[in-house]
Protein backbone atom coordinates (compact mmCIF):
# COMPACT_ATOMS: atom_id res chain seq x y z
CA UNK A 1 0.00 0.00 0.00
CA UNK A 2 3.06 2.19 0.74
CA UNK A 3 4.40 1.68 -2.52
CA UNK A 4 0.81 2.59 -4.38
CA UNK A 5 1.12 6.36 -2.44
CA UNK A 6 4.50 7.15 -3.35
CA UNK A 7 4.00 6.64 -7.20
CA UNK A 8 0.92 8.50 -6.69
CA UNK A 9 2.62 10.94 -4.86
CA UNK A 10 5.83 11.38 -7.58
CA UNK A 11 3.39 11.47 -10.28
CA UNK A 12 1.00 13.85 -9.35
CA UNK A 13 4.59 15.78 -8.54
CA UNK A 14 5.73 15.79 -11.93
CA UNK A 15 2.30 16.44 -13.51
CA UNK A 16 2.31 19.57 -10.92
CA UNK A 17 5.81 20.70 -12.09
CA UNK A 18 4.59 20.24 -16.08
CA UNK A 19 1.54 22.43 -15.26
CA UNK A 20 3.31 25.04 -13.37
CA UNK A 21 5.95 25.18 -15.91
CA UNK A 22 3.38 26.11 -18.73
CA UNK A 23 1.36 28.32 -16.88
CA UNK A 24 4.20 30.50 -15.54
CA UNK A 25 6.84 30.32 -18.53
CA UNK A 26 4.89 29.06 -21.08
CA UNK A 27 1.89 29.24 -23.49
CA UNK A 28 -0.53 27.30 -21.46
CA UNK A 29 -2.65 27.10 -25.14
CA UNK A 30 0.23 24.46 -26.34
CA UNK A 31 -0.02 21.87 -24.58
CA UNK A 32 -2.85 18.87 -24.46
CA UNK A 33 -4.55 17.48 -21.56
CA UNK A 34 -5.96 14.08 -22.07
CA UNK A 35 -7.92 13.43 -18.61
CA UNK A 36 -10.12 10.58 -17.58
CA UNK A 37 -14.65 11.41 -17.48
CA UNK A 38 -16.14 8.54 -16.92
CA UNK A 39 -15.54 5.85 -18.88
CA UNK A 40 -13.77 7.96 -21.85
CA UNK A 41 -10.76 9.97 -22.34
CA UNK A 42 -11.37 13.70 -23.50
CA UNK A 43 -8.81 16.29 -25.38
CA UNK A 44 -8.54 20.18 -24.46
CA UNK A 45 -6.17 22.42 -23.78
CA UNK A 46 -4.54 23.13 -20.57
CA UNK A 47 -6.20 26.91 -20.67
CA UNK A 48 -9.50 25.08 -21.31
CA UNK A 49 -9.31 22.38 -18.51
CA UNK A 50 -7.92 24.85 -15.97
CA UNK A 51 -11.67 26.23 -17.00
CA UNK A 52 -13.45 23.15 -16.94
CA UNK A 53 -12.01 21.82 -13.72
CA UNK A 54 -12.88 24.99 -12.00
CA UNK A 55 -9.01 25.41 -10.94
CA UNK A 56 -8.81 21.27 -10.34
CA UNK A 57 -11.33 21.50 -7.89
CA UNK A 58 -14.19 19.69 -10.13
CA UNK A 59 -11.49 17.37 -12.12
CA UNK A 60 -7.94 16.76 -9.80
CA UNK A 61 -4.56 16.21 -11.40
CA UNK A 62 -5.54 12.20 -10.86
CA UNK A 63 -7.32 12.19 -13.67
CA UNK A 64 -4.73 13.23 -15.78
CA UNK A 65 -3.87 10.27 -18.50
CA UNK A 66 -1.13 12.47 -20.90
CA UNK A 67 0.45 15.66 -21.23
CA UNK A 68 1.32 16.51 -24.83
CA UNK A 69 3.33 19.69 -26.36
CA UNK A 70 3.36 20.23 -29.84
CA UNK A 71 2.83 16.33 -30.66
CA UNK A 72 5.75 15.58 -28.28
CA UNK A 73 4.98 13.45 -24.67
CA UNK A 74 5.52 15.30 -21.80
CA UNK A 75 3.66 12.60 -19.29
CA UNK A 76 1.92 9.54 -20.18
CA UNK A 77 0.39 7.07 -17.05
CA UNK A 78 2.24 3.67 -17.92
CA UNK A 79 -0.42 1.45 -18.13
CA UNK A 80 -2.34 4.35 -21.22
CA UNK A 81 -1.68 4.65 -24.51
CA UNK A 82 -2.76 7.70 -25.78
CA UNK A 83 -3.37 8.59 -29.59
Amino acid sequence: MERNIKTTMAKKGIIEEILSKAIFADNPDTYQIFYRDFERVKKTTLTEFIKESNNFQNIPISRIEAIKKNHRILFEKKNKKIE
